[in-house]
C-alpha cells in the first residue's frame, strides 16, 4: 500500500477540511480526470484499487495519473478496549480530499472507454466524482 518515506510525528489530529479545493483543481496532464464533489478521507487500499483498473485499461495505449497521496496517518483502537489510555495506533494512511480537487487523470484512451474506466474508479472510492474534460 501506498505510505509515507519519512514522517516528522507518527500520529496527526483529524483536523478539518476547506470548503473547496485551492490546489489540485484543473487538469495538468490528461485530456480527462476524475474529480471528487464531496469532501472525505480516501484509504491507501482504494486508491491502490483504482491504480489498478486504471493499469489495466490503458495497458495498450494511454497513460494515468494518480494527483493524490495517502501522508495521514488514521489511528484505529483494537476492539473492545475501553476509553481512555491514549491515541490508538495507526492503522492505515488517508488522502484528505475536498470538493473540486483532481484525483485522477488519463490520457490516449477514446472518450466512452475513458468514461466507461473512470465509471469503475469511481464506483471504489468512498467520495462522490464526477468526470471532468479539459478545455481546449
Amino acid at each position: 500500500m501506498l505510505s509515507p518515506k519519512r514522517q516528522k510525528y507518527r500520529k496527526q489530529f483529524r483536523g478539518s477540511w476547506r470548503k473547496i479545493a485551492v490546489k489540485g483543481e484543473k487538469l495538468n496532464f490528461g485530456g480527462m480526470g476524475l474529480k471528487a464533489i464531496t469532501p472525505g478521507w480516501i484509504k491507501d487500499r482504494e486508491i491502490e484499487s483504482c491504480r489498478v483498473v486504471l493499469a489495466r485499461a490503458t495497458r495498450k495505449s494511454g497513460k494515468y495519473w494518480i494527483r493524490i497521496f495517502p501522508d495521514k496517518p488514521f489511528t484505529k483502537k483494537p476492539p473492545e478496549v475501553t476509553m481512555g489510555s491514549g491515541k490508538g495506533e495507526v492503522s492505515h494512511f488517508v488522502a484528505s480530499v475536498v470538493p473540486g480537487r483532481v484525483l485522477f487523470e488519463i490520457d490516449g484512451l477514446d472518450e466512452v472507454s475513458a468514461r466507461d474506466v473512470f465509471r469503475v474508479v469511481s464506483s471504489k472510492l468512498s467520495v462522490r466524482t464526477k468526470i471532468v474534460l479539459k478545455n481546449l
